[in-house]
């Protein structure tokens, strides 16, 4: 006689960028075991793969596509699916502030932890009185690099990749220019022609954009001193 099926439960939440309800069920012994190896072995595209078929897995929404979902979508959907797996408390450790040495340990209920907008946010950059730039999200590849990257080689080449990778169109009242009918190099050129002003603006609304941030207030036991601080990026609750 067969042995009996375990019946995966499956929960719901809503995507940050749309707001629209999407499915999934935890992680099973199998793909938690599939992640660790991945993780074990450093390698970006070995980890690449594995969140890939892990998220795609427990994805129960047939119409979700992970490539094409924003960086904090990601971000939230594998913290909330990591804790319907394990648990829904996160233990991070936090160095205290006020002495910058003493690790204090911090317990964080997943529910608690969301996506933070900013009121200043755009997609649109205005580049001159007649030029504009639509931008749009990083996706699952820039995620896994942000997080999951061990190199630490974080130069200006990988800035331009990712900004120029994260182009949508550019635009006036007579034409519009779409990224992916022209190549890369043609975009890090355009990108080279700017001044700093113009430049300034594309970074802002990098550094505006939603993401996963945790506001959290702990003591540190040596001083007694109370400090706040603020995680920001899925790595940042798995410290």
């Amino acid at each position: 006689m067969p042995l009996p099926t375990i019946v995966t439960p499956t929960y719901e939440l809503e995507l940050p960028s749309t707001g629209k309800p999407i499915k999934y069920r935890p992680f099973l012994v199998k793909e938690e075991k599939l992640l660790v190896l991945a993780l074990e072995t450093e390698d970006t595209k070995e980890i690449s793969n594995a969140i890939k078929t892990v998220l795609k897995n427990c994805i129960q929404t047939k119409s979700i596509k992970v490539e094409t979902l924003p960086t904090f979508d990601i971000e939230y959907l594998f913290l909330n699916i990591r804790g319907k797996s394990v648990g829904e408390q996160i233990e991070v450790n936090l160095i205290a502030p006020d002495d910058g040495e003493t690790s204090v340990s911090v317990s964080i209920d997943i529910d608690d932890i969301k996506v933070q907008r900013s009121e200043e946010h755009t997609n649109k950059i205005k580049l001159d009185d007649n030029l504009m730039m639509e931008m749009k999200y990083p996706s699952l590849d820039q995620f896994i690099k942000s997080n999951f990257d061990f190199s630490g080689d974080v130069g200006l080449d990988q800035s331009f990749d990712l900004i120029s990778s994260c182009i949508d169109k550019i635009y006036n009242e007579e034409e519009v220019w779409v990224a992916a009918d022209v190549t890369k190099k043609e975009l890090v050129d355009f990108l080279e022609q700017m001044n700093s002003i113009q430049f300034k603006e594309i970074e802002k609304f990098f550094e505006t954009m939603p993401k996963l941030s945790h506001k959290i207030t702990f003591t540190n036991p040596k001083t007694k001193v109370e400090s706040t601080v603020v995680l920001e990026g899925l790595s940042s609750f798995f410290a």
